[in-house]
């Protein structure tokens, strides 16, 4: 049975490209996000977060000042960093999979699956990280979903308006759009992104 159940992990399971250096913890940025919908800048946010002013600013720029996923936290049905770090724990101090179902009172199935799943594979061994582990459970679990800006046209329409100074009162008098924010460096482009600007002289 165990075999047999093994192949068919073998058979589902999808080419997956290097992890390279795992990301940082998918809650971290969650709990970032959620500082900028307090009204805080990027840069204040990563650091109330613990991380970098640049990564905060690059999580910004990169999502478009919006929160790329769900900020609710994950149901209990899925394991958790936590959880994953106390796997890896146990399995390095030789414990076995019943032992370390106990240990953080999840199902044997459910750390056998994760063990066989989520666990680094370079070097053709399956040793069990909690980072990569993580990081392969977020790449499986992305599904790509369509922006309301894109799918709602009346919402567009009034975005882009409110943006460009064209919505009016009832008076009929303009409501002007927002001021152009100070330029600080921040932010910057990518020099691929960058566009050739013509010089008069």
């Amino acid at each position: 049975m165990v075999r047999r159940q093994q192949a068919a992990d073998r058979a589902v399971a999808r080419a997956m490209r290097s992890p390279g250096a795992p990301r940082l913890q998918r809650e971290i940025e969650r709990l970032f996000w959620i500082e900028i919908a307090k009204g805080l800048l990027p840069a204040v946010a990563a650091l109330a977060v613990g991380v970098s002013a640049p990564v905060g600013q690059r999580w910004f720029h990169n999502a478009g000042g919006m929160p790329p996923f769900d900020l609710t936290p994950l149901s209990g049905r899925y394991l958790s960093f936590h959880e994953r770090e106390e796997i890896a724990l146990l399995r390095v101090q030789g414990a076995g999979v019943r032992r370390i179902a106990r240990a953080i009172g999840r199902d044997p199935s459910t750390v056998s699956r994760e063990l066989r799943r989520n666990a680094a594979t370079r070097g053709y061994t399956s040793e069990y990280r909690a980072s990569v582990a993580q990081w392969k459970a977020e790449l499986s679990a992305k599904r790509p979903k369509p922006a309301k800006l894109v799918t709602n046209e009346r919402l567009h329409a009034y975005v882009q308006e409110r943006l460009s100074g064209q919505i009016s009162r009832p008076d009929g008098s303009i409501v002007a759009g927002p001021q152009r924010p100070r330029w600080t460096g921040n932010n910057k482009p990518h020099r691929k992104d960058r566009a050739w600007v013509v010089s008069d002289g």
